[in-house]
């Protein structure tokens, strides 16, 4: 690492160059190629996915999006000859819009059952010959542009649909605008210095935004969800952002001891930047580990966020070092300058020698000694630890409840703002035909004998006297009269437990009654079906899953600090961070509890990939602040053999820069929910309560809790397993190299050569100093 921050130091024009031309070109690509992402959320091998490919097979027709446009009048019905006249030309005209290929109105023959019975509700279906991932933004908006036309006093037209849907999905700019906003306010409360401030920021938005133009390509190689690019950002920008910080609050402290602006950022690289490439390796190990699901987009999720973290690092440990030569002694404010000029060097004064033992330790301590806030609040936290503890312990259960209650679905355009038209379309079929018209099951039945067939036009009526049916149409049967399609209405809404049940019963008792004697086989699909199977495929594979993440980390932290309870701890706070997280999405998104409040929309059912999104960029962000915390008391550890000094002066050293990371992070993820999009909210929602308590709750007061508590045993680790294990130093003890003095005439009474002046510090000591004033003591 050295070697390379020498080289990004030499050479920073070049470096400087070399990642903005990554960038333009990568960018110039993706606007030449466009975008390609997928909003097919299917598990494959399931039965819902077994019925999508016959009905595509069979009907290709109906195999493209299908979006509606929906009107109501409150005075007089929808049948009425002003009504009628207006919608008919409006449909009309839909008719000639490019891609569609088919309008079936209400005031047809085919169409009667599209007019609510109250008559004041009514619908067209509107056909693509392409599925809602091809049909062009622009295509979709022209349809909308075109119904809302014949939108006017007493008469209310409103749209919905996947390709529509699309028209009104949220751009990330306002998000990243604001988190980058929060994000420079701390870092300049942080730093005093509007260049190093910048740093960090510069650093994240570049390697970001390549990662973000590498995504857009990516999509044209494997199948990624249309919500990898600004989950990506979301990530990027909160990891990149504090893996830049770290490592400026440490070429800083560099410069304080008297380093020159090279040896400084050298010195940051080597060090801090060998735990930021370590816990940004475990977040992409973790976010990898989708790859278990063997679910193809998020196989492509899984890539686009480990690239995004991956070019982060990569920016942070050669880009920034380039720009930290470039701003040279402007990482200090003007402040601490002047103290640098006056104090004369890391050795001209006590404190000095205090900051050089402070770096001759090793730990990426925060800039400034531990004093004030930081250190009363470790003393308190070692004084009640019981008391604290519990407390802590609490808080994290009762936030955790909700999770006991968490209902895995997809969420679809009912879960839309009250103000978008999709919603407005929604509640409007929802009130006019009945909760399950916006979710109808589909039956789809093949065979390969005629007599199967007489079954299969039995089955409707078989199907309508099923409890929580409201109705059924069909069966269409295809050309070559091996396939049939029954369309099934459910009486309760597609997100409703209800409706899933009936898909249960459909499939586990009514069709196989129905199939008995005969080589027919029915398939049930639609969007519900669909949904219940890919929840079902991921929670079968959740347990799996987090194991193998959990594990990794256990193993890591086992070798890095030579101990069984702090890998057994930290194994146990990332599961109470994961679970706690849960419940607060959920009591906001399921719950509803501030969701229409927040612009996300009405309460519903929790993705079921956000766990396995969710689960391992905290284990890799958890272990960031874990190594961070934990790698300092394993130090004073080992040097004390004082568990309750290690971990009192250990807390008060990183507590400071581990909570300043935390802010960052919190706003960059909460900004995200002025995305307006419910799924790239929940995720923020979801990590920013995960960080929040992780850094705030678990790290600054639980574990040290525990700590303090379980004493000694906390570094136990059995001697046969000691000899076995293999050496894992995450950040290289660096030794202090304080420039050499220009050579100085001795005057009288000067102190023989080799010996050690009254009052300085030996090079590369790293015990012979009296506690710094300023720093705990126990």
């Amino acid at each position: 690492m050295a070697v390379l921050a020498r080289w990004c130091l030499s050479r920073r024009l070049t470096v400087v160059l070399l990642w903005l031309t990554a960038l333009v070109g990568l960018t110039a690509a993706a606007t030449v190629a466009g975008s390609a992402y997928s909003q097919k959320y299917e598990a494959p091998n399931t039965e819902s996915s077994h019925a999508a490919d016959l009905l595509r097979t069979a009907f290709p027709g109906q195999a493209g999006d299908s979006d509606s446009i929906v009107w109501h009048t409150e005075h007089g019905t929808v049948r009425a000859g002003a009504v009628e006249q207006t919608m008919t030309k409006v449909l009309d005209q839909a008719r000639a819009l490019p891609g569609v290929t088919s309008v079936i109105s209400p005031y047809g023959s085919s169409g009667a059952a599209q007019i609510s019975s109250d008559g004041h509700t009514a619908y067209a279906t509107v056909g693509y010959g392409k599925d809602a991932d091809g049909v062009s933004r622009g295509q979709a908006q022209a349809l909308v542009d075109t119904a809302k036309a014949g939108q006017g006093p007493g008469l209310e037209v409103e749209l919905g649909g996947e390709a529509v849907g699309n028209t009104e999905a949220a751009s990330a700019h306002l998000s990243e605008v604001v988190g980058v906003a929060v994000a420079a306010v701390v870092l300049l409360v942080a730093f005093g210095s509007f260049a190093a401030m910048l740093l960090p920021i510069a650093t994240a938005l570049i390697g970001c935004g390549t990662a973000y133009m590498g995504t857009v390509l990516l999509g044209h190689a494997m199948t990624v969800a249309d919500f990898a690019p600004m989950l990506g950002m979301l990530i990027g920008l909160g990891v990149g952002i504090d893996y830049a910080l770290f490592i400026v609050t440490r070429h800083r402290k560099g410069l304080k001891r008297g380093l020159s602006v090279a040896r400084a950022a050298e010195e940051a690289v080597a060090t801090t930047g060998k735990a930021v490439v370590f816990a940004g390796g475990t977040v992409c190990v973790a976010v990898l580990g989708m790859l278990l699901l063997r679910l193809s987009f998020l196989n492509g999720v899984a890539v686009a966020a480990s690239l995004t973290v991956l070019l982060t690092v990569a920016a942070s440990v050669t880009l920034l070092p380039a720009l930290l030569g470039f701003i040279g002694q402007r990482a200090l404010s003007s402040r601490e300058r002047r103290a640098l000029a006056h104090g004369g060097g890391c050795q001209a004064a006590q404190h000095r020698r205090s900051e050089e033992h402070a770096g001759c330790r090793g730990a990426d301590t925060p800039a400034q000694p531990a004093t004030g806030v930081a250190a009363r609040w470790s003393g308190f936290v070692s004084r009640h630890p019981r008391l604290l503890g519990a407390l802590a312990a609490v808080v994290m259960v009762v936030l955790a409840l909700p999770t006991f209650s968490l209902h895995m679905g997809t969420s679809d355009q009912g879960n839309d703002p009250s103000t978008a038209t999709t919603r407005k379309a929604y509640d409007l079929l929802a009130d006019g035909f009945g909760p399950g018209t916006n979710g109808p099951l589909t039956l789809v039945a093949t065979t390969d004998s005629a007599g199967a067939l007489v079954a299969l036009e039995h089955l409707p009526q078989t199907l309508r006297d099923t409890p929580g049916v409201a109705s059924v149409s069909g069966p269409d049967i295809d050309a070559s009269g091996s396939t049939g399609v029954i369309t099934v209405v459910p009486d309760s809404s597609p997100q409703s437990t209800a409706t899933s049940h009936l898909v249960d019963e459909l499939r586990h008792d009514v069709l196989p009654t129905a199939e008995k004697g005969t080589d027919l086989q029915v398939y049930v699909g639609g969007s519900t079906a669909s949904y219940d199977d890919f929840a079902a495929v991921v929670i079968g594979k959740l347990p799996l899953f987090v194991g193998c993440v959990v594990g990794l980390g256990c193993l890591l932290l086992l070798l890095a600090f030579r101990s069984i309870g702090v890998p057994v701890k930290a194994a146990v706070m990332n599961v109470a961070a994961v679970a706690s997280s849960f419940g607060v999405v959920t009591a906001i998104f399921q719950w509803g509890w501030g969701s229409e409040w927040l612009g996300l929309g009405r309460a519903g059912p929790i993705e079921p990939f956000l766990p396995v999104i969710l689960v391992p960029v905290l284990f890799g962000l958890s272990m960031d602040y874990q190594v961070f915390l934990v790698s300092r008391m394993y130090e004073e550890w080992r040097e004390t053999r004082d568990n309750r000094r290690a971990v009192r002066v250990g807390l008060a050293e990183t507590s400071r820069v581990i909570n300043s990371a935390a802010v960052i992070m919190v706003a960059v993820f909460l900004a995200f929910v002025l995305s307006g999009d419910r799924v790239i909210a929940m995720f923020g929602i979801g990590l920013a309560a995960a960080v929040a308590l992780d850094a705030f709750v678990l790290r600054t007061l639980l574990v040290p809790a525990l700590m303090h508590l379980l004493g000694p045993a906390n570094w136990w680790l059995p001697g046969w397993l000691d000899r076995r294990l293999p050496q894992l130093n995450i950040e290289t003890v660096p030794t202090a190299r304080p420039p050499a003095a220009a050579p100085v005439p001795s005057p009288a009474g000067a102190v023989p050569p080799g010996a050690v002046p009254p009052g300085t510090v030996p090079a590369g000591a790293l015990t012979a100093v009296e506690p710094p004033a300023g720093r705990v003591t126990v």
